[in-house]
């Protein structure tokens, strides 16, 4: 079993889309990044990446690269599966958090967790997202930004 420790923020801006965990959350704002930011979703790849002593998704997806300009997460992390895959790894369990003061993320929950699961081949009982605030503290707190923490564990498949 190997384990694995991923967190992310990106900063709220006009103009943008918010999309977390493949999912467009209506909001006034939206998070700047040169894919489409989604927070959560870096989150789980970088816990998946350090999980298989990978690196980061800066390693694998450099924002200087023109072709992750605006690129879908969700994309991203079937890529970052078939990483498992070639390692020989499944998905153990995947715990994830949101922190934002705004909007409220637990209507879109579900949906979050079905694109998670099916981007990394898992039934969804193995993918666990929850949010919370900061009560009006720190930046996510004050609605500067949004972060999302992950961890994952990866179990060795039999041979």
């Amino acid at each position: 079993m190997r384990v694995g420790l991923g967190y992310d923020v990106h900063k709220l801006v006009e103009g943008r889309k918010l999309i977390i965990g493949g999912v467009n959350v209506p909001h006034e704002t939206g998070l700047l990044g040169h894919s489409d930011a989604d927070v959560l979703v870096h989150a789980v790849m970088d816990s998946i990446l350090g999980a298989l002593a990978l690196g980061d998704i800066g390693k694998h997806f450099p924002d200087t690269d023109e072709r992750y300009k605006g690129a879908d997460s969700i994309k991203l992390l079937e890529f970052v599966y078939n990483l498992i895959r070639e390692k020989g790894y499944v998905i153990g369990n995947i715990d994830c958090t949101i922190i934002a003061q705004s909007p409220k993320m637990a209507p879109h929950i579900p949906d979050m967790r079905a694109n998670i699961a099916r981007a990394l081949n898992t039934n969804i009982e193995n993918i666990n997202v929850k949010a919370t605030t900061e009560e009006g503290l720190g930046f996510t707190g004050t609605k500067q930004g949004i972060s999302s923490q992950s961890i994952c564990l990866l179990v060795k498949v039999d041979n």
